[in-house]
This record gives structure tokens, C-alpha cells and sequence, in this order.
């Protein structure tokens, strides 16, 4: 697998647009994005498991339970959510138009929005973005895309990468946004993942789906908040004319290692991206009896505000990290914790080890560095990427809508 130019627009089939119509009243920045294959897709999803979830989400887990879709509009400065049966309305309007404008089923139309809760989508604005947007559109496209999808992103982010499968090379390509309400129990933020390999089915790209969000998206931690909107969609065209992909063949499993790589490097890129954020840690927890438990005390330690304040203070403070593995919910001996920042070891057998606070200090005053917490000998084990807890966040967000 080798990274490529071109994002979305790298597997072959797609376009994509991004452009500017003031979604939010007097702004100028690119706020309405749209992303369209020339050829139907096989279309899989992960979506938030808030209860508050937008029109957008049970409209786009309703295209995927069809498993095919040929287009995604997507707006930022509004969620469209907490917006009752105006929302849905208004949703229902924006699908009919796009649908209409690029001449595609409207069953075929998926809609993301991303921004302020609770106020109504300003529907002239809409059908002005997506006008621009269906005009824009580019095979060089996918940062004007990622652009237009940003909120709190200080950068557009925007990837790509092929691999070798038999009979010729297939491409992916990514975008996504979110840099604060993020804390996934299903995905997190928006992705939006282009693809010109080939499924005879919706049916064999899921579980790839689900399988790469689990450990990629749904291992990072902003904030400790899941968004209303979380969406990851994949589609996947066709376009590369290598043979469909068939469960558990070589060029299958191929194909979802580059997928779960993908979404890896796009979820991490979120997090140092992060609202106010200096800091990038890697948590790595073993020795559970199962993954899942491992995953548990990751996530335990990466939304703790505590340990984040630590890691924003440069603070080698053990005994927080300590706690919150402690009320994680998972049985183990405390006697058997061992942490270590890169290699150094700060707790030894649930106690204080002998080392140089100065040392830990210098390890933690990294931009980026590994937080590693073992609690016994069992198999289990998990990755997990967090940031820090800024003074800039905490302005960031009590500034958001004024």
C-alpha cells in the first residue's frame, strides 16, 4: 500500500466539489460539499449511537440498508439536528434536490451535516450550495470537499492510497472533519471514504466497514462527547475493473487492511488536529483477558479529564492514569499494574517505580508520545489515541455559536 494524491477523487469514477454559500449568515468560507460517483456504488456505513440523531443519519443508515447509493451532499455551520419534523422536511428537500440536479435516483442520495444544534436548516442558502457544488465539480476536487466540510479543523484533511490486487490496482480515498464532540461508541465525526474496487454487494464491504471503524475511529477520544451526526460512509464503484472482491480471498483481505490502515491514519489525523489540542498520545493497554477490556481501560484513560489535564500540564502524574484504570470496570490484580511513558517505567506493580521525575517531564513535554499500561499476562490488547485538555479548548467551545 502506498499513499497516492487525489483523496476522494484518487479511485477512479469520482468527482467532488466544495464551495462557499454562507450556510452560516455572513461567513465566506466553503461550507457545502458534494462527493459523486459516475457509476452506482455498493454503499456501507457506521453511524452515532446518540439518541438525538439528525434527519441526515436515519436517512443515510436507510440508503445503506439498500446498499446503494451514487452521491453525498454535505453541509457544515448547521447539524440540521434537535430540528424536530422541520429537520426531516428539510432533509427530504435537500435529497430531491441534489438528486435532481446531478439526474440520480433520489434513493441513491446520502445527506451529512455538520454543525450548530438546534436551529433549522436555511434552505436558500442549501439550494444554493448545491447548485455551486454540482457546478464545481472535479476530479480535483476532494480538498475543496474537505474544506468545505471543516468546522473547529484548523486543516482540511484529505488522503489517499492503492494497493496491488489480482488483476490491477485499486484505490481509496478519504475525507473527514471533527476536531471537538468526539468520543465514538459506533464511528465518530464524518468520513466520507471513495473507492473504485469492486463488491457484488453491499453485503461483503460491511463487515470491512465495521471491522476498520472499530479499530481506527471508534479508538479516539477529543473530548468524552459523541456528536449527534457521527457518520462514516464507504462507497465503492467499481471502477477500477478488477474482479469483485470475495470474502475471505487474498486480494478481500487485502483490500480491508488498507481500508482499516485508511481510516487509522484519518481517525489519528483528527485527533492531533483536535480543538485546542498539543498534545498526541498513543495509549496501549495489555495483559487483559480480552480485547474488549483492554479497549475499556484505553478508553477509560483517554477520556479521563484528569489525565488529559496531565498530559496538557506535562504533568508525569501516575497516580491518575492508575485511577482510571482502576474504575474502568475491569477486574485485575493492582499489584500487577505496570505504566510506562516510551519505555520508561513510571508505576511498577501498582507502586511508584525508580525514575527521574525530570526524565518523565522531558518524555511528556513531546509533542507526541506512548502511554503504556499492562495489568497482568493475559492476551488481551488494545490501542487507543487521545489529546490533551487545553485552556484553548475550553474557549473554543464557549465561543462556538458567538
Amino acid at each position: 500500500m502506498k499513499a497516492i494524491e487525489g483523496g476522494v477523487c484518487a479511485p477512479k469514477g469520482f468527482r467532488a466539489s466544495g464551495v462557499a454559500a454562507g450556510i452560516k449568515e455572513g461567513s465566506t468560507k466553503k461550507d457545502c460539499a458534494l462527493v459523486v460517483s459516475d457509476n452506482p456504488c455498493a454503499v456501507a456505513g457506521m453511524f452515532t449511537t446518540n439518541v438525538m440523531k439528525s434527519p441526515p443519519v436515519y436517512r443515510d443508515q436507510e440508503v445503506c440498508e439498500r446498499g446503494r447509493a451514487r452521491a453525498v451532499f454535505l453541509n457544515s455551520g448547521n447539524a440540521n439536528a434537535a430540528t424536530g419534523v422541520r429537520g426531516h422536511q428539510d432533509m427530504a428537500a435537500t435529497v430531491d434536490h441534489v438528486a435532481n440536479a446531478l439526474g440520480v435516483p433520489a434513493e441513491e442520495v446520502c445527506i451529512c451535516s455538520t454543525g450548530v444544534i438546534g436551529v433549522p436548516l436555511p434552505m436558500d442558502r442549501i439550494a444554493k450550495g448545491i447548485d455551486g457544488s454540482v457546478d464545481a465539480l472535479s476530479e480535483e476536487g476532494s480538498l475543496d470537499a474537505a474544506t468545505a466540510i471543516m468546522t473547529t479543523d484548523t486543516e482540511p484533511k484529505s488522503h489517499a492510497v492503492e494497493i496491488e490486487v489480482s488483476g490491477g490496482t485499486v484505490r481509496l480515498g478519504a475525507i473527514a472533519k471533527g476536531a471537538g464532540m468526539v468520543s465514538p461508541k459506533m464511528a465518530t465525526m464524518i468520513c466520507i471514504i471513495t473507492t473504485d474496487a469492486a463488491f457484488e454487494s453491499a453485503d461483503d464491504l460491511r463487515p470491512l466497514v465495521a471491522d476498520a471503524v472499530e479499530h481506527s475511529f471508534n479508538r479516539i477520544s477529543i473530548d468524552n462527547d459523541m456528536s449527534t451526526s457521527d457518520t462514516v460512509l464507504v462507497l465503492a464503484n467499481g471502477a477500477s475493473g478488477t474482479a469483485p472482491l470475495v470474502p475471505e480471498s487474498e486480494d478481500y483481505e487485502a483490500f480491508g487492511a488498507a481500508l482499516k490502515e485508511l481510516s487509522r491514519h484519518m481517525a489519528k489525523w483528527l485527533v492531533r488536529d483536535g480543538e485546542g489540542a498539543t498534545k498526541f498520545v498513543e495509549i496501549s493497554v495489555s495483559g487483559t483477558a480480552t480485547d474488549d477490556e483492554a479497549k475499556t481501560i484505553a478508553r477509560a484513560i483517554g477520556n479521563s479529564q484528569l489525565c488529559k489535564i496531565a498530559f496538557f500540564g506535562e504533568d508525569p502524574n501516575w497516580g491518575r492514569f492508575a485511577c482510571a484504570v482502576g474504575y474502568a470496570g475491569v477486574d485485575f490484580d493492582p499489584g500487577a499494574l505496570d505504566i510506562y511513558l516510551d519505555g520508561m517505567k513510571i508505576c511498577d506493580g501498582g507502586l511508584a517505580a525508580d525514575y527521574e521525575e525530570s526524565d518523565a517531564v522531558a518524555i511528556m513535554k513531546q509533542s507526541e508520545y506512548q502511554l503504556r499500561v499492562s495489568v497482568g499476562s493475559g492476551p488481551g490488547e488494545a490501542t487507543f489515541w487521545t489529546s490533551d485538555l487545553s485552556h484553548n479548548y475550553v474557549s473554543i467551545n464557549a465561543d462556538y455559536r458567538t
